[in-house]
C-alpha cells in the first residue's frame, strides 16, 4: 500500500473529534498534524539544536496516536466507556513501536521513553500505567498488553503506519545527542508544556475546523501550517519585539540609574533589587526588564505579587507603560482567582472600543485561567507561578508560559516562610533550567533567604552575597553593586514602645484632632474590630480594613481608604485607619502617625514604609506632626515572666507570629530606638532573624516553632515537582487544591445572602455576584458554631456550590449565635 492511500485510510477509519454540526468528523491524524503545525510555530524561539527541535515537533504530532484505537472510536461514535484513556494508549503504542522510531531518531531507549511519556501525558498528568514485558520477555505484558488489546490489532498496525508517515514529514528530526536518560528528563518537562499549549490551540474548531479525509499528508501539513500561523497570532501567545522607547520621563533615582547601567551577563540571569520602601524599586525593575528583553533574555514578563490586592495595584501601575516596552501592543492578563472582579481589568476585557495599540487579553487567553501565563505580559499572584513548581495538574503548561518570560517577583520577603520558600527555590531552579531570567525585589529580605534563592537559580552558594551593602543591586555572575540611598528626605524614625491599648487609643485620638492621617496596624482581625469600635465611641473618625469583609465591601472600603489616606489625600484629613497586615504592601498609603502591634522586624519595617511616604507632596512642614515616629504596642522584652509574654497585651495578635521572633524583633528594635533607612535596615533585619538565645520561658515556644517550620519544609518537599526525575516520575495529576502554594489554617468560604435571598453584593445571582459576596474565615472557629446553611435560590455551577457555604445575614446582622456580619465591620465572632 502506497503512503498516500495509507494516509487516506487512516483519515477514513480513525476519527479524532466528534462530528461537528454538519456531521463531519475530524480525522485523528489530521488533528495530530494540526497540533504539530502549531508546535512548530511555538518552538521557533527555543534555543535547542534544530534536530532536537524537529524531534519534539514530531513527537507532538504523535501525541494522540492512541486515538487510533477500537476503544476510542467506539467511545466517540457509540458512547462506549473506555477501559484505558486514549493518551495512555498513546504511550503504549510509542513504546511498542520504539524500534522503528529509535532507528530514525537515534538517542538512547531510556531518553526516548522519557519523551514518549511527555508527549502522551498532554492532558495535564503523566500516565501511571506499568509498561512491562511478559514473563517470557517476548512482548508486552500486564497493563501494557491489555492496553494494546483494547486498542485492537488493526489499530496497532495503523499506528505503526502513522508513525512511518510522520517520520517522513520530519526527516531531519534527531535525538542523537540524547544518549543519556538524564539529558532527556529536563527536555521532557519542556516538551509536555509546549505540546499542551499547542494542543489547546490546535483543538480550537474555529481555527482548525473538521476536514474531510485527505490522501496527501504533506499537502495537509502545509495547509495546517498556514492555519497555525493565523491561530498563534489570534491566540495572543506570539510576542511582539521589545522597544527601545524610554519608559519613564522623570529623572532616575539611584537604583533606577543602577538598573539602567548595570552590565548584563550572558545567558539566564537573576537580579536582586534591595532598597527601602518607596524608593522606586518597581520602576527600577521595569528599566532592567526592558534591557533584558532587548538582550534576548526573555520575550515577555510575569510580575508576581504576594496577594490579589497587590496584584491589582500593580496592574493599575504598570498597564500605562507596557505599550512603551514593545513595538506593538502586547497581550496582557491579570492572573489570580478573582481577576474578573477587578474593575480595571474587567473594563479592559469588556470594552468594545479597546484601542488596537492598547495592551489586553485575547478571547482565547480569557477562556481559561490556566492560559493566563501564556500572555505576553502577566501580572498576578505568586501562586500562579508557584503552581509551576508543585505536582499539580498542568504544571508544565505554567512552566512553558513562564519559560520565555522575565519573572519579576516583588515583596520576596513575604514568600520566605518555610513552605513557600522551598517552592520559590524550586521555581527559580526550573525557570533557570528552562532558560528563563528573573528579577527579585524586597526592602527587607534576610541574608539567608537571599543566598538560598541565588543558589537555587545558579546551582551554587554565593559567599560574596553575605555583605552586599544596602541598598544593593546584585546580578548573578557579578559582585554586588552598592547603590546610593534614594534620598527620600524622611529622616530617621524614632521608635517608641506603648505598653497598653489605652495609650494607643489616646495617641490616635489626639493625632486625629490635630488633623493627622493616622493608622493602627493590628495583627488580628478581632483586635482591629475592637480598636475601631473604641475609637468611634470616642468620636474619632475611623475606618477599618481587614481580610474578613465580603469582597464587594472590601473593594468599597479600599477605594475610600485610598481617597482618605492615599497618595493624593488631603493634607490634614484628621482620620484614623485601623487595619491588619493588608496595608503592609497592597495599597499606596501615606500616614503622618503610625502605631503597630509588635510584629517581626521585616513586617515592622514594611509597615513603617507607609509613614511619611510621599515627601515630595507633603514635606515635613506640611505634616500635622513635627517628626515621624513608629509607636509599637509591645510588652517589655527585658521582662519576660512566662510563656504568655505578649499574649495578654496583643490578644489574638500574639498568635499570628511565633513568640521567639517577636521577642527578638522587640529586643533589637527597642535597643536601637530608631529605624534609620536605608543604612541601618540590614543590621536590624539580620539581628532580628539571628539566633540570639531567647529567655528560658520562651524556649518551648521556640522549639514548637522550629518543629512547625521543619514540618512545613517537609510538606513542601513532598509537594514540589521532582525535576531531576523527568516528567513521568516527577509530575502528578491532582488538582491545585491538593498541592497548595502556601500553608495556613484551613479556611471556609461563606457566601452571604440577604434576608430576601439576594446575594449580599446585590443584583441577580451569578458567579460574579456570588464571588463578590464571599468572605473567608477560620474553619476551626466556624466548626464550633451552629451555622445554618441555605441553598442559593437559583442554580449555580457545581464547582462553586460544592466549595462554599451559603448563609443568610439577618436584618440585625446576625448569621447565627456567635457570628454576625456588618458592612462596616465585616465578619464578627461575638
Amino acid at each position: 500500500m502506497v503512503a498516500g492511500s495509507t494516509f487516506g485510510a487512516l483519515c477514513l477509519h480513525w476519527p479524532g473529534k466528534s462530528a461537528d454540526a454538519s456531521g463531519r468528523e475530524h480525522p485523528a491524524v489530521l488533528h495530530m498534524l494540526d497540533v504539530a503545525a502549531v508546535c512548530e510555530r511555538l518552538a521557533e524561539p527555543l534555543r535547542i539544536a534544530e534536530g532536537v527541535k524537529k524531534a519534539l515537533v514530531l513527537l507532538s504530532a504523535l501525541h494522540d496516536l492512541g486515538k487510533i484505537s477500537d476503544s476510542f472510536r467506539a467511545m466517540l461514535r457509540d458512547r462506549r466507556p473506555q477501559a484505558f484513556r486514549h493518551w495512555e494508549i498513546t504511550e503504549a503504542f510509542l513504546f511498542y513501536h520504539d524500534g522503528r522510531i529509535g532507528e530514525a531518531l537515534g538517542g538512547s531507549e531510556g531518553a526516548r521513553r522519557e519523551l514518549y511519556a511527555a508527549a502522551a501525558g498532554h492532558h495535564g498528568r503523566p500516565s501511571q500505567r506499568i509498561l512491562s514485558m511478559n514473563r517470557s520477555n517476548t512482548g508486552p505484558g500486564g497493563e501494557w498488553k491489555r492496553m494494546i488489546d483494547a486498542a485492537g490489532e488493526e489499530a496497532l498496525e495503523a499506528a505503526g503506519a502513522a508513525i512511518e508517515i510522520f517520520l517522513g514529514l520530519w526527516p531531519d528530526a534527531s535525538l542523537v545527542d540524547l544518549d543519556a536518560t538524564a539529558k532527556a528528563r529536563p527536555l521532557s518537562w519542556r516538551l509536555n508544556g509546549l505540546l499542551t499549549a499547542a494542543d489547546w490551540i490546535g483543538s480550537n474548531a474555529l481555527w482548525f475546523p473538521s476536514c474531510p479525509p485527505c490522501a496527501d499528508a504533506q499537502a495537509y501539513l502545509d495547509s495546517a501550517r498556514e492555519r497555525a500561523r493565523r491561530a498563534v497570532a489570534a491566540s495572543g501567545v506570539a510576542t511582539p519585539s521589545p522597544s527601545r522607547t524610554r519608559l519613564f520621563d522623570f529623572s532616575f533615582r539611584p537604583m533606577q540609574a543602577a538598573c539602567a547601567e548595570a552590565e548584563l551577563p550572558s545567558g539566564p540571569m537573576l537580579a536582586f533589587i534591595e532598597d527601602e520602601t518607596g524608593s522606586g524599586k518597581t520602576e527600577a525593575a521595569m528599566v532592567l526588564a526592558q534591557r533584558m528583553l532587548l538582550a534576548g533574555k526573555g520575550r515577555g514578563l510575569y510580575v508576581a505579587l504576594p496577594t490579589m490586592a497587590t496584584a491589582d495595584s500593580m496592574f493599575r501601575r504598570l498597564r500605562p507603560i507596557l505599550p512603551r516596552m514593545f513595538v506593538s501592543a502586547p497581550t496582557l492578563t491579570l492572573a489570580h482567582g478573582r481577576a474578573g472582579l477587578t474593575k480595571e481589568y474587567r473594563d479592559l476585557v469588556l470594552s468594545p472600543e479597546r484601542m488596537q495599540d492598547e495592551a489586553g487579553p485575547t478571547e482565547w487567553l480569557r477562556d481559561s485561567r490556566r492560559r493566563a501565563l501564556l500572555a505576553n505580559v502577566g501580572i498576578g499572584t505568586i501562586d500562579q507561578a508557584l503552581l509551576a513548581a508543585v505536582r499539580a495538574r498542568h504544571a508544565t503548561l505554567r512552566q512553558y508560559g513562564l519559560s520565555d518570560k522575565i519573572l519579576i517577583v516583588d515583596e520576596v520577603h513575604e514568600m520566605g516562610d518555610p513552605y513557600m520558600g522551598v517552592l520559590l527555590e524550586t521555581l527559580l531552579r526550573l525557570h533557570a533550567a528552562l532558560g528563563g531570567s528573573a528579577i527579585l525585589m524586597s526592602a527587607t529580605v534576610p541574608r539567608d533567604l537571599r543566598s538560598r534563592l541565588f543558589a537555587a537559580f545558579g546551582g551554587g552558594a554565593r559567599p560574596d552575597l553575605d555583605e552586599p551593602g544596602y541598598p544593593a543591586l546584585t546580578v548573578s555572575g557579578a559582585a554586588p553593586r552598592p547603590v546610593a540611598p534614594a534620598g527620600l528626605a524622611r529622616g530617621a524614625l524614632k521608635v517608641e514602645r506603648l505598653d497598653a491599648p489605652e495609650r494607643a487609643l489616646g495617641l490616635l485620638e489626639s493625632a486625629a484632632r490635630e488633623g493627622a492621617a493616622a493608622v493602627w496596624v493590628r495583627n488580628a482581625v478581632d483586635e482591629a474590630i475592637e480598636a475601631v469600635k473604641a475609637l468611634r465611641e470616642r468620636g474619632v473618625p475611623a475606618d477599618l480594613l481587614h481580610a474578613r469583609f465580603a469582597l464587594c465591601d472590601r473593594k468599597r472600603h479600599e477605594a475610600a481608604i485610598l481617597s482618605a489616606f492615599g497618595k493624593d489625600r488631603a493634607a490634614r484629613p484628621g482620620r484614623v485607619l485601623v487595619a491588619t497586615q493588608v496595608v503592609e504592601s497592597s495599597l499606596d498609603l501615606d500616614f503622618d502617625v503610625m502605631i503597630s502591634d509588635l510584629a517581626p522586624m521585616a513586617a515592622l519595617i514594611q509597615r513603617a514604609g507607609r509613614l511619611w511616604r510621599h515627601m515630595d507632596r507633603r514635606p515635613a512642614a506640611a505634616r500635622a506632626v513635627a517628626r515621624p515616629a513608629l509607636h509599637v504596642l509591645s510588652p517589655d522584652p527585658a521582662h519576660v515572666e512566662g510563656p504568655g509574654w505578649a499574649r495578654d497585651l496583643l490578644g489574638g495578635g500574639a498568635h499570628v507570629y511565633d513568640l521567639a521572633t517577636l521577642w527578638r524583633s522587640a529586643s533589637v528594635l527597642f535597643n536601637a530606638g530608631e529605624i534609620r533607612a536605608p543604612e541601618a535596615l540590614r543590621a536590624l533585619i539580620e539581628a532580628a532573624h539571628g539566633d540570639a538565645p531567647v529567655p528560658a520561658s520562651l524556649e518551648r515556644a521556640e522549639l514548637r516553632a522550629e518543629g512547625r517550620s521543619g514540618a512545613a519544609k517537609a510538606h513542601a518537599f513532598q509537594n514540589r515537582i521532582e525535576w531531576d526525575k523527568g516528567y513521568r516520575a516527577g509530575a502528578s495529576g491532582a488538582g491545585d487544591a491538593d498541592y497548595p502554594t502556601r500553608l495556613g489554617q484551613p479556611q471556609r468560604i461563606l457566601v452571604l445572602m440577604r434576608p430576601d435571598g439576594a446575594p449580599w453584593s446585590g443584583g441577580a445571582w451569578s458567579v460574579d455576584s456570588c464571588q463578590l459576596s464571599e468572605v473567608s474565615a477560620s474553619e476551626a472557629r466556624l466548626s464550633k458554631l451552629a451555622l445554618p446553611e441555605s441553598a442559593p435560590p437559583v442554580a449555580l455551577p457545581d464547582w462553586l456550590v460544592g466549595t462554599r457555604s451559603f448563609v443568610t445575614v439577618a436584618e440585625n446582622g446576625e448569621i447565627c449565635e456567635g457570628l454576625g456580619y456588618e458592612e462596616d465591620a465585616g465578619l464578627m465572632f461575638t
